[in-house]
């Protein structure tokens, strides 16, 4: 009997806590004054950001105070029955970062992929629109278009959108946010049209390059990744991609070590000679594949010894001039109308305006970064063939009708957002002539490629200037007088690279009489360039890599330049 009533009294206490509990329940909801059905949410905007609003009631009146704005994306918790109607509109009630805040109400969605809520976007860029996120290219979407955003890709830290997936006509695929802009008008102008490109809107095409107001000015941000930082000035010598790599690579680091030299531009792929069997090649060009010099492993040895002992390792690639690559894809090579290829300067050109050939080119440079582990790509040959303007019926297959520096500055714009991607550098080389002022015949205008690279090289070699022997017996004065031009076009930019020229490491000239070019000449040549203004520092060409010529400049290499 005694068990059954300590029974029933434990059965009484549990029914009285249960009611205690549902009486406490509904006091607090009705204290709160809102549903506690809580789901999870995200905040989103056609805009980087979202305000967040405060609600206030004293007495009859009311207010509804904007208190914080955060980026779109964030995910919050909101409650699902809190609608407040406030002058008209919708809000609803959420909890972010443990303090409650109101939203409207079209700015919340439940599913992360639906935080983008812009439509329509406009072209401010020439571009290609990606095909996916691995690179590969689909038709070019030219200054003024619409695009239809249906995605994206990501979100940067400030809200911003990485890659829009977006459609183009029956074309689907990705374009970059930072071509974009909201409004058609805006989207048609130039950038800064009273200042810098008004500038270049006066290089008019009278070499049959292009003109210089047709070219991209907007600035360019130049990366500084915490992981590959690149000197503040390179001293390289420069190593071919013959065969034998892993053999000698030794003997060059001993040496730079007794110098102030601290890094190397080491040949991916020259004409006729790539430095080793990428797989690369097996896909666009097997001839490549079977004449490359070097297996991976020999390769990779001597690369990375190179950095191994501390040096900053640059692929060079020379990128629009490839017998090899030419002869397997002649569809994408510059050819004659009658359907032979173009040969200029003793090669074969794969041209300028072909996607396939800046796919091929990237893919390669991508290949080298992953399996080697380069700190900067560096693009050579980025032009077309020079000393072509009296050859007739060439074919170029300019698909999208640009002109050749547009070619050249949209690849460059391709190879540094892909790039840039992996946290490498990417530099060109551009022709001495690039600098005077004008569009070059070939395609190259300095301040266009300037503004694009974080790096520019050009290639003022004194014996290039003139047969007169006043520019290689005075090589300060002649690289001081080039230096101030390229220095010049620096200005005409906001967002120039940095200016990191080759410099004669050569006998110079191949006609008597002979100028050997020892430490003095070398030291003269770079000093002129530090005294013109261009102190990102110098890379040595010498073809063969001599390493007994290099040792005979030894005191050029051992000075720190200012």
């Amino acid at each position: 009997m005694r068990k059954v009533k300590v029974k029933s009294f434990i059965i009484l206490i549990i029914v009285l806590l249960l009611i205690g509990s549902g009486i406490y329940f509904i006091f607090k909801q009705d204290k709160i004054g809102f549903s506690i059905k809580k789901e999870i949410g995200y905040l989103a905007s056609s805009t980087n950001t979202v305000n967040l609003y405060e609600y206030k009631k004293e007495d009859e009146s009311e207010s509804l105070n904007n208190s914080l704005e955060v980026v779109r994306g964030e995910k919050v918790i909101y409650y699902k029955d809190s609608k407040l109607v406030y002058e008209d509109k919708n809000y609803i009630k959420i909890k972010y970062k443990d303090k409650d805040y109101y939203v409207l109400e079209e700015l919340l969605v439940k599913k992360f992929e639906d935080v983008v809520l812009e439509d329509t976007l406009y072209v401010r860029t020439s571009y290609n629109l990606l095909k996916d996120l691995n690179g590969n290219l689909l038709d070019l979407v030219k200054k003024g278009s619409s695009v239809e955003i249906i995605g994206f890709n990501k979100l940067l830290s400030d809200g911003s959108v990485d890659l829009y997936k977006v459609k183009v006509g029956e074309s689907t695929g990705y374009f970059y946010s930072k071509y974009l802009l909201s409004f058609e008008e805006e989207a048609k102008k130039n950038y800064d049209p009273e200042g810098i490109s008004k500038i270049h809107e006066t290089k008019l095409d009278k070499l049959g390059g292009g003109n210089g107001g047709s070219l991209d000015y907007y600035p360019v941000e130049k990366p500084n990744f915490s992981d590959n930082k690149m000197p503040e000035q390179v001293y390289a010598l420069y190593i071919n991609g013959s065969k034998g790599i892993k053999n000698n690579i030794q003997a060059y680091i001993d040496y730079a070590k007794t110098t102030k030299i601290n890094a190397f531009v080491v040949d991916i792929k020259d004409n006729c000679v790539p430095a080793y069997k990428s797989s690369v090649y097996e896909t666009y060009s097997p001839t490549n594949y079977k004449y490359a010099t070097n297996s991976i492993e020999d390769y990779k040895y001597a690369i990375n010894l190179l950095k191994e002992n501390g040096f900053y390792v640059i692929g060079r690639i020379t990128t629009f001039k490839d017998d090899y690559y030419a002869l397997d894809n002649k569809e994408n090579a510059i050819g004659k109308t009658d359907g032979s290829l173009l040969k200029q300067g003793g090669s074969y050109w794969p041209t300028p305006y072909s996607r396939r050939v800046w796919e091929f080119t990237i893919n390669l440079a991508k290949d080298a970064v992953k399996l080697f582990g380069f700190n900067e790509i560096q693009f050579d040959y980025v032009r077309f063939p020079d000393r072509i303007s009296s050859i007739k019926n060439i074919d170029f297959h300019n698909t999208y009708d640009e002109t050749k520096a547009e070619a050249i500055q949209r690849f460059l714009m391709y190879a540094t957002n892909e790039l840039h991607e992996m946290n490498v550098y990417v530099s060109a080389d551009v022709f001495g002539e690039s600098s005077w002022g004008y569009v070059t015949a070939y395609g190259q205008y300095w301040p266009a490629i300037s503004n694009v690279v974080d790096a520019i090289s050009a290639m003022p070699y004194v014996d290039h200037f003139s047969k007169n022997p006043t520019y290689w017996n005075n090589p300060y004065q002649t690289m001081l007088n080039w230096g101030r031009t390229a220095a010049l076009r620096q200005t005409e930019i906001k967002t120039p690279a940095v200016a990191r020229t080759w410099i004669t490491a050569y006998d110079t000239p191949y006609w008597k009489p002979t100028v050997v070019y020892d430490g003095e000449k070398l030291t003269e040549q770079i000093k002129g360039l530090y005294d013109a203004g261009l102190k990102g520092g110098y890379m040595t060409w010498n073809s063969g890599s001599n390493l007994t010529k290099y040792k005979s400049q030894f005191s050029a290499f051992n000075k720190i330049y200012e």
